[in-house]
């Protein structure tokens, strides 16, 4: 799977160094986004901000944190979804209205955003920025309703799309997720602190317990009078949690909706072995989003598992080609073939996805040159046929190889001796039938994306 990853937001109330607790709850969401990183914190008057490019370590030092004080603070990593890369849409992103401050983190993306921002264009609105998140802060500035609280759920209820949210003011943190739930977002306690982050993993780095999932359509709110939540405050719709945080996004240590991320990946893969077998001497992963449902694969399958591609944990996201003769290089700077383990071996290689093939083709080009015999893909998810709208940077229809191609085709493409998906009935084994978003696989979207 090579899809970009997108966000990942935490928020901290009522905690002594605030924002140190979000910079280290970023580190552990860093899987999320590779491109931006920001905070803002408040003291309860003032509001304080520092965002830069690149990973958490790199945009952070000791001063910038000094720099963010007070008891509240929310965080964002990024990878742009809607937009472009310019420092205005690095969030959170923090404005002044009438009502006071405020600042905004978001994971998702709003999918009739063009068209609200165009009518707040007419009506006199500037912006400044390209991000669909500050239309959130436009429309709340707008409403005409008397308290904040009113003023959010206004907002909120003319968005069409993902968005989960931390949002603060000067004495209270807000987290929401939309009605559909598509983007996670939980809740946890810190000593008398509050804590919300796009997974669980960013509560153990902190060492927060983890109380509950955040609803779809709930709004969480922690202020001066404790903690207040408010249920189904949207119309009422079909819940669609994102399938793909199971398959890909999520941190394999997270708990998410009720299930933990590694088990999950395992029994797909274990699901695949059933529905997919074949003769092989060894069970291999592309590292590392493969190795769960490698594992659950060669236990299923009885095959032995082994790593038989090593990743590079160095590679940053951009490189230097020293030449365009050295075909691949980068998936060559990625992973590497361990010769010893597949020599003359007939090698399952198992992934969470293919997207647009190429990736795939490369490494059974790789794995044979390192003398396998036999090279078997087994892909842990169904095939990846329509783009995704709500917050993942997906290629366009045209550019995933499912949605052109036969399986057949696909194999023939990547030069493997057989390749085969998991079922979408099987994934549904895993996962439960309803209350997911799958229209990655099938084509069936909750909301039409608004051009």
């Amino acid at each position: 799977m090579k899809l970009k990853e997108y966000c990942g937001i935490v928020g901290i109330y009522n905690k002594k160094e605030a924002a140190n607790y979000a910079y280290l709850s970023l580190h552990a969401l860093q899987h999320r986004g590779q491109e931006a990183a920001g905070i803002v914190s408040t003291d309860g008057s003032q509001f304080f901000e520092y965002k830069g490019y690149g990973l958490v370590n790199e945009v952070f030092n000791q001063d910038a944190i000094s720099s963010l004080k007070g008891k509240i603070a929310i965080g964002h990593n990024r990878y742009s979804t809607f937009g472009d890369d310019s420092l205005a849409n690095i969030q959170p992103l923090y404005a002044q209205f009438g009502m006071g401050k405020i600042a905004i983190a978001h994971n998702g993306n709003i999918v009739n955003a063009n068209h609200i921002k165009r009518k707040l264009v007419q009506d006199g609105a500037i912006f400044n920025s390209n991000s669909d998140t500050e239309v959130i802060i436009h429309l709340i500035a707008k409403s005409n309703k008397p308290t904040f609280f009113e003023r959010l759920k206004d907002a909120l209820s003319v968005l069409k799309g993902a968005f989960s949210l931390v949002v603060m003011r000067e004495d209270e943190l807000y987290a929401v997720r939309d009605p559909w739930g598509f983007r996670p977002l939980s809740m946890g306690k810190l000593d008398d602190s509050i804590v919300f982050a796009s997974e669980t993993c960013a509560f153990d780095l902190i060492g927060a317990e983890f109380i509950r999932d955040i609803e779809p359509g709930e709004i969480v709110v922690a202020g001066n009078e404790g903690v207040k939540h408010f249920k189904n405050t949207f119309d009422n719709v079909d819940e669609s949690k994102c399938v793909f945080e199971y398959i890909y996004f999520a941190r394999p240590d997270s708990y998410l909706w009720g299930k933990n991320i590694y088990s999950i990946r395992k029994k797909m893969g274990e699901v695949l072995a059933e529905e997919s077998p074949v003769d092989a001497d060894i069970v291999i992963p592309t590292p590392d989003s493969g190795v769960p449902a490698a594992l659950g694969y060669s236990k299923k399958s009885n095959i032995p598992f082994d790593f038989g591609l090593i990743r590079n944990h160095y590679v940053g996201r951009t490189f230097i080609e020293p030449s365009q003769s050295i075909r691949h290089f980068g998936v060559r700077l990625k992973l590497n073939p361990a010769r010893d383990v597949l020599n003359n071996k007939r090698v399952v290689v198992i992934d969470d996805s293919i997207v647009r093939g190429t990736t795939s083709k490369r490494i059974v080009k790789m794995l044979r040159g390192a003398g396998a015999k036999e090279v078997h893909i087994r892909i842990a998810s169904p095939p990846v046929v329509s783009p995704c709208f709500y917050g993942i940077d997906t290629p366009t229809k045209k550019e995933l190889i499912a949605s052109s191609h036969t399986i057949e085709e696909i194999r023939k493409y990547s030069t493997a001796n057989s390749v085969a998906y998991l079922s979408l009935e099987g994934l549904k084994k895993v996962v439960g039938e309803n209350g997911y978003c799958f229209a990655c696989f099938n084509g069936n979207y909750p909301i039409e994306f608004d051009k």
